[in-house]
């Protein structure tokens, strides 16, 4: 598919600082920012964000725990290349003890990342798997209202800093969830699914009317869509529908993907792929139902391996982009040091080094798909014409700029310099 639809050329009048006419003008143009959410877990940086010298214990997180004495080198190279960022709210790892969430912590690390320009989102406000340990015996109406109050707490709470949210994640297997006892789960039992995605999205709304509210699921077969069309038969004001594509056991192919896609772009709602992983090393046995049984003692990236992935994320990115239902792609691991199941999913390696993913990635979103510095000048009129995909630019001259923003069906404005 073309990325075309991403692209618009506009004609932009230049005023000086006064409101008249910059005419015949030596300019700079250059992108700041896509519109299209580039995304990846911002999980490593919570300790670089809160100046932290040391792993607390009692908030080592789940999925990304690089190391700390080269988070700096990474913070580069994440700010180079992705513009949104996903932080953990596993309740389990949030809210260890009752009453007492880890809120300043990870505020601290959402401001930071909003500091840096970046777009965040939590994810997740209602999961059945790391629930808290303190929940599970507690009567089904009480774990509905603790529930109801966790989401009130966390999107108010975060509110102006966090907007986006995975306001509810893999509700096809909630309620039949078997691979460990949780609160969650028997309180789906008991009220059902569309009643459980109605209450993680009626307390999140409410909390923050103007949130994106994001249903995310792993399971993409029909049981998912047959979900989402009772959820808009009951009227739940769904955002963007959440498509996770781990791909540990290889790359699905563009063929399958976008058949895939295209059975959920039908609702007509945005499109997030919220969890894409491939793989740099030996793949997963296919044989493998649920990932997260499969453990090995070492999962090594390999040259051969690098040189597959770097191939896969470029069609894989490619195909998606240029798909006009899709909104965000969030790839799920930055580096290999504390990634997810210990696979060698990220785009970095262990030691830091990155792999040939990341330059094949920032071809894209730092290449053919970006505007960088480039001189041009305005006509008689003050006028120029810009091309670009949708996003953030800003015109320069003498010391003096002007931000503009391309969008789709604005192909004139006119812009001042400050």
């Amino acid at each position: 598919m073309s990325v075309d639809h991403r692209r618009v050329t506009a004609q932009v009048t230049v005023l000086d600082a006064v409101g008249n006419p910059v005419r015949n003008a030596d300019v700079t143009v250059e992108q700041q920012r896509h519109n299209f959410a580039f995304g990846n877990i911002g999980f490593d940086f919570i300790p670089l964000a809160n100046g932290e010298t040391e792993q607390d214990a009692a908030a080592e997180p789940v999925f990304g725990g690089a190391g700390l004495a080269g988070l700096p080198e990474l913070e580069t190279m994440w700010l180079d290349l992705f513009n949104t960022a996903t932080l953990p709210f596993y309740w389990r790892g949030f809210e260890p003890t009752r009453g007492k969430p880890d809120t300043r912590r990870l505020l601290r690390t959402a401001s930071w990342f909003a500091e840096h320009g970046v777009t965040v989102k939590g994810h997740p406000l209602t999961w059945h798997t790391l629930a808290p340990e303190w929940l599970t015996g507690l009567p089904v109406a009480e774990i509905e209202r603790l529930q109801r109050e966790r989401i009130r707490r966390e999107v108010t709470d975060f509110s102006g800093v966090i907007d986006t949210w995975d306001a509810i994640n893999e509700v096809v297997i909630m309620p039949v969830f078997t691979a460990e006892e949780n609160g969650i789960t028997r309180l789906a039992q008991s009220i059902g699914r569309v009643p459980m995605i109605q209450l993680a999205f009626e307390e999140a709304r409410a909390s923050n009317p103007s949130a994106t509210l994001v249903l995310n699921d792993f399971d993409l077969s029909r049981d998912y869509e047959a979900l989402i069309e009772r959820v808009l038969e009951a009227g739940i004001a769904v955002d963007a529908i959440g498509l996770q594509t781990h791909m540990h056991q290889g790359y699905w192919g563009e063929e399958t993907m976008l058949a895939m896609v295209d059975r959920f772009a039908r609702f007509g709602l945005p499109l997030h792929l919220t969890e894409t992983t491939l793989l740099s090393g030996d793949l997963m046995p296919p044989e493998v139902i649920d990932l997260n049984d499969y453990q090995i003692p070492s999962w090594p990236s390999t040259p051969e391996g690098e040189a597959r992935q770097a191939d896969e994320i470029v069609r894989h990115y490619r195909s998606l982009v240029g798909h006009p239902a899709v909104q965000a792609i969030t790839y799920w691991g930055f580096t290999d040091d504390g990634s997810w199941l210990g696979a060698p999913g990220g785009i970095v390696r262990a030691d830091g080094t990155p792999k040939p993913s990341f330059y094949a990635l920032r071809s894209l979103i730092k290449g053919e798909w970006w505007l960088p510095p480039t001189s041009m000048r305005t006509d008689h009129g003050a006028r120029l014409s810009i091309t670009g995909f949708f996003g953030d630019y800003v015109i320069k001259r003498d010391g003096q700029s002007a931000p503009v923003s391309l969008s789709r069906g604005r192909e004139t404005d006119t812009v001042r310099f400050r």
